[in-house]
């Protein structure tokens, strides 16, 4: 089941070893959506239907813009960038728009809840699935508490001070305990949470109000700034110390900072189920809310660079003490107005991903399926949202979660990395079984195919998975007619003679996948790892290198299957430049994952740990695959056809 395969000898006819063990972690499902329409079809009320293309950019938008930028431009440009700051910001851009693309072309294939976790379902396995869906899970809760906290000392400025706030909403410690309880995050974060049990249409209508509001307090900087940097000649950017400061590696450290502040687009994934025609809306959802990010980051960087020298900024307070220097101190009343807007908004996008995530892993069996209920009036997942609702709300009232906001970033780099590989799978390798329906394994003669359980097949004699004597007996090469049209790797075979058959040719494809990964995971652990003595660090590099540039080659020779043309939906978002840019996509990601930090990486394996115990007590026996019957997609296309027919005939016999 894994992108690697299994022989047929190894899985045998009993089935009963799949149901644990490492066949339970490589078990995929299919597309929820390929198949099933209406609440009665697919076993669960859907969700309202009610977002197009406008929508999905102001969830994108408000998501990933938050007060971030209004402290991040002074810091990077006076550690890292200098006045090439925009540059540091577009660098980023282009690279959160390799994930992007990738998340585009799933997205409008599996048009489902889930985002990251339901695509790696369907392409890697239930393993890393859950791992994915629990590392959200994770980010959620502490990014919408991390974000709730900020809240509290923005309004304090907007009001004078921390002493101006009401008692009921300023921060307290308690006595002897030493904790600082902060009610107004709490209080906000149940008001977000009231408002995602409204509806859909009404949470995206008042994230609309709180993005707009934001992006009126960020125009009025570029627009205001932009006027004062040609009245007194943009002196930030008339430097001995020139547009590198810190040279080229100091814009590059800029971007990699700068590149969190993307993070907050894959938002607009998790509301798939949500959009009217997800094929067409979801790509320029997710584009236009990146793209417009990336512009307005830049033109903030460009003016505010431009109004001071970069070693002058505040690190802290960077706008409005940039504005403060030229006589416009009330325009820190404009920049606090959008930092609060700003946070709200990312408060908003924050909690409304984790609800969508906990249903669709319950929907899944993986979580109990209290969380799966959707509320049929309003049609979205009420229980999820209170229950997430709640423990967000419990952290940013008793713990200061700054101390924890490197574990946000986990989740979301992760899901990025994975999203590359599903997107490898799927034109290399796509799923060519699926698990047959619980109502249709009765609709089939069991004798009249060789069946298997969970992890197992029922499959014919062409398909990926045969006997070992039939793999023994095939030959590696093929000899073929040469005037059969083979691509790209056929221009020396075909002279030959020669081509790979398909099960070969997905054999290497699945090992390309494979090394991938681990030469990205070698290369960056590598060059970032000065500890390591410098022969070892070369040595790793250049295994790593090897095996990233063999992968590059193999999967850019081989042909892409077939199948990923009928694959989930079709019609929508196609990810150019496969297999170059997916695999560009693994390296920065994991990268990004090496530079966490030991401290980080600590914590966020104490959560995984609980992750697997909870998998492996409750997720892996209540799975909906636990029982399942794979069959071949044409096999599982017979069989549904002749379940059609038979309950056509009867009730044709009752009428």
């Amino acid at each position: 089941m894994g992108f690697l395969g299994c022989s047929g000898e190894e899985t045998g006819r009993g089935g009963q070893s799949s149901r644990v063990g490492f066949k339970a972690l490589i078990r995929r499902k299919q597309v929820d959506s390929a198949n099933s329409s209406s609440p009665s079809s697919s076993g669960h009320h859907q969700l309202a239907k009610e977002l197009s293309v406008p929508h999905l950019i102001s969830i994108g938008v408000g998501a990933t813009i938050g007060a971030g930028v209004y402290i991040l431009v002074g810091t990077v440009a006076r550690e890292h960038s200098g006045p090439a700051l925009a540059i540091s910001f577009l660098i980023a851009g282009i690279a959160a728009a390799l994930s992007a693309f990738c998340y585009a072309e799933l997205a409008s294939r599996c048009p489902s809840a889930g985002s990251a976790y339901h695509y790696s379902y369907i392409c890697v396995g239930e393993g890393v699935a859950w791992l994915i869906g629990w590392a959200l899970i994770l980010e959620y809760t502490l990014g919408g508490s991390a974000v709730a906290r900020g809240i509290s000392p923005n309004l304090a400025l907007l009001f004078g001070g921390n002493d101006r706030l009401p008692s009921f909403l300023a921060r307290q410690t308690l006595p002897g305990l030493d904790i600082v309880v902060d009610p107004c995050a709490a209080i906000l974060v149940l008001i977000v949470t009231a408002l995602l049990c409204l509806g859909i249409k009404e949470s995206i209508a008042a994230q609309a109000v709180v993005t707009g509001a934001n992006l009126c307090a960020m125009m009025f900087v570029i627009v205001a700034g932009s006027y004062i940097g040609f009245k007194t000649g943009w002196v930030g950017y008339e430097l001995p110390t020139g547009y590198f400061p810190y040279g080229v590696d100091g814009m590059l450290a800029g971007s990699a900072t700068v590149f969190f502040a993307y993070i907050g687009f894959d938002a607009v994934a998790s509301t798939a189920e949500e959009v009217k025609n997800p094929q067409r809306d979801l790509p320029l959802g997710i584009g236009l809310s990146l793209s417009l990010c990336c512009a307005l980051y830049m033109m903030v960087s460009i003016v505010i660079v431009g109004l001071v020298p970069y070693y002058e900024m505040d690190p802290d307070t960077p706008i409005s003490s940039a504005f403060a220097e030229h006589g416009m101190q009330w325009a820190a009343y404009v920049v606090s107005t959008g930092a609060v807007t700003a946070l709200c908004s990312t408060l908003l996008g924050s909690l409304l991903p984790q609800p969508r995530i906990l249903m669709a892993m319950s929907r899944d069996g993986l979580l109990p399926r209290l969380f799966a209920d959707v509320n049929k009036k309003t049609q979205v997942p009420v229980k999820s949202t209170i229950v997430s609702g709640i423990g967000a709300a419990s952290l940013a009232f008793f713990m200061d979660v700054s101390d924890l906001a490197g574990m946000v970033s986990v989740g979301t780099l992760f899901a990025f990395a994975t999203v590359a590989v599903s997107v490898l799978i799927l034109r290399y390798i796509p799923p060519n079984e699926v698990p047959l329906p619980s109502s249709l394994h009765e609709s089939f003669d069991p004798l009249s195919l060789p069946i298997h359980t969970s992890a197992d097949v029922v499959d014919g004699q062409d398909t990926e998975i045969n006997s070992t004597k039939d793999s023994v007996s095939r030959p590696l090469l093929s000899k073929v007619d040469s005037s059969v049209d083979i691509p790209i790797i056929g221009s020396y075979l075909t002279r030959r003679g020669y081509t790979l058959n398909d099960k070969n040719r997905r054999k290497f494809a699945g090992w390309a996948i494979l090394f991938t990964c681990v030469g990205a995971l070698l290369l960056t652990y590598a060059a970032t790892n000065l500890r390591l003595p410098s022969y070892v660090r070369y040595s790793v590099s250049g295994t790593g290198v090897f095996l990233l540039l063999s992968a590059l080659v193999v999967l850019s020779c081989i042909d892409q299957d077939d199948a990923r043309h009928s694959f989930g939906y079709t019609g929508g978002f196609t990810c150019p430049f496969v297999p170059l840019l997916p695999i560009v996509c693994i390296l920065i990601n994991t990268y990004l994952l090496i530079n966490l930090g030991v401290g980080t990486w600590t914590r966020v394996s104490v959560w995984l740990v609980i992750g697997v115990i909870v998998y492996v007590v409750y997720g892996r026996n209540h799975s909906t695959l636990r029982d399942a019957i794979y069959v071949s997609t044409e096999h599982a296309e017979k069989i549904a056809e002749h379940a059609e027919k038979i309950n056509n005939y009867s009730r044709e016999v009752l009428v």
